[in-house]
């Protein structure tokens, strides 16, 4: 258990272009891989490190969020002395309760940030998908003297064109960063910020409270940007896998690529496993002739028709006679007979009438909005 870092996970990320997926709930509550929440691999990475002490800063849509949190016992953060805290937006003197950014966000929270004893904090936000723990990033951080320590990964020199808030980071031999782009429209290098960073707990307050009385309100424009050759920053490279939430393509491509089982053994290694809200559900049924080829099919599913590269979460039903190819089926979705369906995304509760036929592409899945019927 490490006494000397506690955990920030900011909720409140742009989700226009997740579209229906996030129409009620946040990014951070958003299904993902059959049986997990975006939310879970962040928080497990961090409860995987040691962290004891983890504060989750929503802004607007979080009822489906604290639902599946709880209290923090699937995570170990039921405790008497830290664990996990949930921060909602409220209304005082000085707060409106409506963010205008991160800064005001954070600001917000500061007598969380303050009562907590810990020496230094974990930055994180809660769309990206990745799997490791933070103790060599905070070693290189103590060893290199940086003020900030950033976690990228190296991407493709490829216009973001379906990504918000990305940036790309010029380092010198040591890791120090010496520029930053935002969301640029030619990356001059391949190194990705993983929306993850590290420093001490004081440079963060200091930070925070300077942008606030400037009436600045981003803290990657308002400070890491403008504050890059001000203040030593460095980054920590990860070389696992990392998904972006950033669109609705996106999303259906990270699920998809679940299926690969490079991609599970690094999402899922045993060595820090990713917890989420366990629910008792019975085994799958395989009803007749049906067929299922390199599929997630979650607990409570019923089958009784062609599945092919699908994630299927809990409770789904696929009638007799129909076939589903490159979808992504959320929980309880009912498919009645003699359907086709192909580079579709239902969400939760959707019924799919007998005899219907929906298809997208694969850089342009359908979605169907929760609770609809077809």
């Amino acid at each position: 258990m490490r006494n000397d870092v506690f955990g920030l996970i900011y909720t409140g990320e742009s989700s226009m272009q997740l579209r229906d997926l996030t129409y009620s709930r946040s990014v951070a509550a958003v299904p993902f891989a059959g049986r997990y929440r975006c939310i879970d691999f962040v928080l497990s990475n961090l409860v995987n490190t040691g962290i004891s002490n983890v504060g989750i800063v929503a802004q607007k849509n979080y009822h489906s969020l604290m639902d599946h949190l709880g209290s923090g016992k699937e995570w170990e953060l039921h405790r008497k002395h830290d664990g996990l805290f949930i921060l909602p937006p409220f209304v005082t003197r000085d707060n409106t309760g409506i963010y205008r950014g991160t800064i005001d966000a954070y600001h917000s929270v500061m007598g969380y940030i303050r009562r907590s004893s810990q020496k230094y904090i974990i930055l994180v936000g809660s769309h990206t998908i990745y799997s490791t723990t933070y103790d060599d990033m905070l070693k290189k951080h103590i060893e290199s003297g940086a003020a900030i320590t950033l976690m990228y990964n190296e991407v493709g020199k490829h216009h973001p064109d379906d990504q918000f808030n990305e940036l790309r980071f010029a380092l010198e031999d040591d890791g120090r960063i010496t520029d930053i782009q935002l969301n640029p429209n030619n990356p001059a290098t391949c190194y990705s910020f993983c929306d993850t960073a590290i420093m001490e707990k004081t440079t963060f307050e200091h930070l925070i409270e300077d942008a606030y009385s400037r009436g600045e309100t981003d803290f990657i424009r308002d400070v890491l940007l403008k504050k890059v050759n001000e203040i030593p920053m460095y980054g920590w490279r990860y070389d696992g896998y990392v998904g972006c939430l950033s669109s609705l393509s996106s999303y259906f491509n990270h699920n998809m690529n679940v299926l690969k089982r490079e991609v599970r053994d690094d999402l899922f290694n045993p060595a820090h496993p990713i917890y989420t809200k366990t629910k008792d559900e019975v085994p799958a049924r395989y009803v007749g002739d049906a067929k299922v080829k390199n599929s997630l099919v979650a607990d409570g599913c019923v089958i009784e028709g062609e599945v092919e590269n699908c994630v299927l979460f809990r409770g789904t039903h696929v009638g007799k006679g129909s076939k589903l190819k490159n979808c992504v089926v959320l929980q309880a979705c009912h498919i009645e007979e003699d359907c086709e369906l192909n580079y579709a995304i239902l969400d939760k509760g959707c019924t799919i009438r007998s005899g219907r036929k929906l298809a997208g592409y694969d850089s342009f899945p359908i979605i169907i909005r929760k609770g609809s019927v077809i």
